[in-house]
């Protein structure tokens, strides 16, 4: 059986018990650098187990109900995701919320060595048809799924610089250049926003299972920050990770953009413009808030990392990500 400490977060026993099954192993499943993600298996039955990071949960960045909640919700409709087993609000059981859901294979394309694989034809069609998803899901009608009441869309693009400042004073451990002006700029120019959609708050192509033959999109995941709101915030990160080079293990930090066949920027815009109808003549203020979203998000995965509270390999490297969004940012403003 696996040993409850190499699985930091999950206990097997506690978990075997609340599920009234036989004996249970587990792994982590890496790539994940917020809430923590695990494989379960029974030996006939795989399921997946989210829950909140060990320590240092900022507000409402883990909310284990709200993920649980819009998957269920979406359910049936065009945009894939997988089945929901099981919510626990039962902090006895793990120590925190969790949830299970139905295990999906599929490749997760984390690395653009990974890219280079697909090959360039496979490769446009995949991201473009996750753009498609994209817009599939902002053209979803939120009260016929139960998600009427999912979010605040009156003042949203406000309380998201908030709460987001926020985020990053609760995540402070060292000083940012250029962080603070960034808000400011951001804050003093907030644009009323459209009409409001279901969000999922971190769409990219590795928050996505693939198959890569196919090639198509398999289940959307990781919805811990979904919400109703202004859809030109989703459209704008999903640019932001296209275009800024990360990690590869096939040399220097490359872009999923600067892989033959990935679609540039422009291409993506034109394709979800095409598909949902909406204007995006006007992204600066949109692009440049996502760099700062992201960039705190990775401040507070930095300071986790920082005070021991990571789980799995990765991390090391994080903190280096943060200065590079916030010139981005500023930029895009300038």
């Amino acid at each position: 059986m696996t040993l409850p400490e190499t699985l930091p977060g999950l206990d097997i026993d506690r978990l075997r018990a609340y599920l009234d099954t036989g004996p249970l192993t587990g792994r982590v499943l890496g790539g994940g650098k917020s809430n923590l993600t695990y494989l379960v298996t029974d030996g006939t039955q795989e399921w997946v187990l989210r829950r909140p990071p060990l320590w240092h949960v900022l507000d409402t960045a883990h909310d284990m109900r709200r993920e649980y909640t819009v998957m269920a919700a979406l359910a049936g409709s065009p945009v894939p995701v997988p089945r929901m087993v099981s919510l626990c609000t039962d902090s006895s059981v793990l120590g925190a919320p969790f949830y299970l859901m139905e295990y999906v294979s599929g490749t997760v394309l984390r690395d653009p060595a990974l890219l280079d694989g697909i090959g360039p034809d496979r490769l446009r069609t995949l991201v473009l048809a996750t753009v498609d998803v994209l817009a599939a899901l902002h053209a979803v009608d939120s009260t016929a799924v139960g998600l009427a009441d999912f979010g605040r869309p009156q003042g949203f693009n406000e309380r998201q610089v908030r709460r987001w400042r926020r985020q990053l004073d609760d995540s402070h451990s060292r000083e940012v250049p250029g962080i603070d002006e960034l808000h400011r700029r951001l804050a003093d120019e907030i644009p009323e926003g459209r009409d409001a959609t279901v969000l999922h708050g971190d769409f990219r192509l590795d928050n996505v299972l693939v198959d890569t033959k196919t090639p198509g999109v398999r289940v959307v995941l990781d919805w811990e920050m979904s919400t109703l709101g202004d859809p030109l915030t989703d459209v704008a990160l999903m640019l932001l990770y296209a275009e800024r080079p990360v990690v590869s293990a096939s040399g220097p930090p490359r872009s999923p953009t600067s892989v033959a066949g990935h679609p540039t920027v422009e291409e993506m815009l034109d394709r979800y413009a095409a598909v949902s109808g909406r204007d995006l003549s006007d992204l600066c203020w949109y692009r440049a808030f996502a760099a700062f979203k992201l960039a705190v998000i990775l401040e507070g995965v930095h300071y986790r990392h920082l005070h021991g509270q990571t789980v799995g390999p990765g991390f090391d490297h994080v903190g280096d990500q943060v200065g590079p969004l916030v010139e981005r940012g500023l930029g895009l403003l300038a």
